[in-house]
């Protein structure tokens, strides 16, 4: 393309390139100009591809000659004039066979020497500029104004410069193309090893090497017998209610060291979100988290989109306050997302779609994270669907952990 850099560019209004129409809508009342139609009867819900190849109505014959719709050739430019999606993209594409259109579109047919592909890469080229200049002002739903879109000018080039150029374009998004299908395939190995690495880890595989060079690391039942104690200690006399052992028979063998524990064991808080408090947001404020801030693949929260509140003076605030080492779920639609409340993290609180699981020792916080992150822990999470999920993490659900995390 370096010897295209001299040619000297004209702009020229898109009234210019070719014959311009506007499309309609036949009337739903008369079947005949729908049932069993057989040209594609584009509307916006349609131009989310690039080349018009099929529509998801089609319309008659008898449909074109008695209706204000108008029947485009292949090669044409339809943009979209009216939708909501001109809030942020004007829609361009080509169409490869003969259409139809409805009232919220309008059709370029190019002129002799104009290439259709050229200019339907000139309108996605200056998407943001026509919208800012040629949007229509006050109305109830986005639309574009028609004369101001026809003044609107592009460059434009000789038929031959057009092809090269769109030959260009095309060479240079089929290699991003081909460089997104590859990433997609690195992205999807490096979840499967990532979740490999983590199976192994909470079955003890990981660290096997690491176990044989310290063999007099505390073993993870007398950890338990502290943590145990720990909690009737923090209980106070009266309030304390022994923990159920787990129901080890129907699960697999742990290495030397290591035992099953209910979450009942490990865990000296439970609860989840409070409903309402949408009264609450606010600009500024503590941090309000929610599903979206949590993940299936990272126990770290996902801070990039974060509401804000004013929480509420009584009990409901100071219950559902995170404070560092809380381990949150997901408990609702996408069940079983992971995140992990970071040392010095700030005044934060979650909602009722969110469960907080608040370990007894913090020491064990992040392995106990990264568990509820793996298959295994996922797995279970999965078998608790048909049951109430805070009852569950409290109740149901076993975790093995080491004495150290090693």
């Amino acid at each position: 393309m370096s010897d295209l850099k001299n040619i000297e560019i004209s702009l020229v209004p898109l009234q210019n390139l070719g014959t311009w129409c506007g499309g309609g809508t036949p009337s739903k009342q008369v079947p005949a100009y729908w049932e069993n139609g057989t040209i594609p009867w584009v509307s916006p819900k349609d131009m989310k591809v690039e080349h018009i190849r099929r529509a998801e109505d089609s319309i008659t014959e008898k449909a074109v000659k008695e209706s204000s719709t108008n029947l485009l050739p292949a090669g044409s430019v339809l943009v979209v004039t009216r939708s909501g999606i001109l809030r942020h993209t004007f829609p361009v594409a080509v169409t490869d066979l003969p259409v139809t259109f409805n009232q919220d579109l309008k059709a370029l047919v190019p002129n002799e020497g104009v290439d259709p592909k050229y200019v339907a890469f000139a309108l996605r080229a200056f998407n943001r500029e026509i919208l800012n200049q040629c949007s229509k002002q006050g109305t109830t739903v986005n639309s574009i104004e028609t004369k101001e879109l026809l003044r609107f000018q592009i460059p434009l080039f000789s038929t031959e410069v057009q092809t090269r150029i769109v030959a260009e374009i095309e060479k240079q998004f089929s290699r991003l193309d081909e460089a997104v299908a590859n990433l997609k395939r690195v992205k999807a190995n490096l979840k499967r090893y990532k979740a490999a690495v983590l199976k192994a880890a909470v079955e003890g595989k990981l660290t096997e090497e690491w176990r044989k060079q310290h063999p007099d690391v505390e073993p993870a039942d007398k950890l338990q017998e502290r943590i145990l104690a720990e909690r009737r200690k923090a209980a106070g006399k009266g309030k304390y209610k022994e923990p159920v052992a787990p129901e080890t028979s129907g699960l697999p063998g742990l290495p030397a060291g290591w035992v099953w524990a209910k979450s009942d064991q490990l865990f000296s808080f439970v609860t989840s979100g409070s409903r309402g408090w949408a009264s609450y947001y606010s600009e500024t404020g503590p941090a309000f988290l929610r599903m979206g801030n949590l993940d299936h693949d990272t126990i770290d929260l996902d801070l990039s989109d974060i509401q804000r509140v004013i929480p509420p003076k009584d009990s409901e605030g100071t219950r559902t306050r995170v404070t560092p080492c809380d381990i949150l779920i997901s408990i609702t639609a996408d069940v079983g997302m992971v995140g992990l409340v970071p040392d010095n993290f700030e005044e934060a609180y979650i909602n009722q779609h969110v469960a907080l699981a608040r370990p007894v020792f913090n020491v064990i916080c992040v392995f106990l994270a990264w568990f509820f992150a793996s298959k295994p822990g996922q797995n279970q999470f999965k078998a608790l669907l048909s049951h109430s999920f805070t009852a569950g993490i409290t109740d149901r659900s076993a975790s093995c952990f080491p004495a150290l995390a090693g």
